[in-house]
């Protein structure tokens, strides 16, 4: 088994990898194929080329959003499957911060024709990058606060004990 970060480290470089790692096959070699599937039909690599470049109009024309709009999804839950079957204890709420990336990256990516910040428009690969941040934080927020309101109650039935 690898370690956590090193489990999201090579899902973030390739969704399956670490499954593959941790000798789970069948699930690397569905998210691998998945990531392939998705990543040729959205054209993702080319808008991905095009978005470095500063070329965002030529990122949203090649850009196939029907395929596209899965991708956040796969991507994100490969790291949670990841994350969870990695060495060490896993909360059982761990999985929120990587379901509220995916949910904003989404919406990023629905959003990236349009959505402009300063009257730049930030497109399909910028938009959506930048929405994954306050994805997991409000994630991690969620989790925090699930935790203080158990906390809180394991106290009440403790003092009223």
């Amino acid at each position: 088994m690898t370690s956590k970060t090193e489990a999201i480290l090579w899902s973030i470089a390739l969704p399956g990898f670490a499954q593959l790692i941790n000798k789970k096959l069948v699930k690397g070699i569905i998210f691998i194929t998945l990531e392939f599937l998705i990543n040729v039909n959205s054209h993702f690599n080319s808008a991905i080329m095009a978005s470095f470049l500063g070329d965002i109009d030529t990122a949203l024309r090649v850009t196939n959003f029907q395929w596209l709009m899965f991708y956040p999804c796969v991507y994100m839950f490969a790291m949670w499957d990841a994350f969870k079957d990695a060495d060490g204890k896993s909360d059982p709420l761990s999985f929120l911060p990587f379901v509220f990336g995916a949910y904003f990256v989404t919406v990023g990516i629905m959003y990236s024709p349009v959505f402009k910040i300063n009257g730049v428009l930030f497109g399909p690969i910028w938009l959506p990058m930048m929405s994954l941040v306050p994805g997991i934080l409000l994630g991690f927020l969620i989790w925090f606060m699930i935790h203080l309101v158990k906390m809180n109650k394991k106290r009440r039935i403790k003092s009223s004990s």
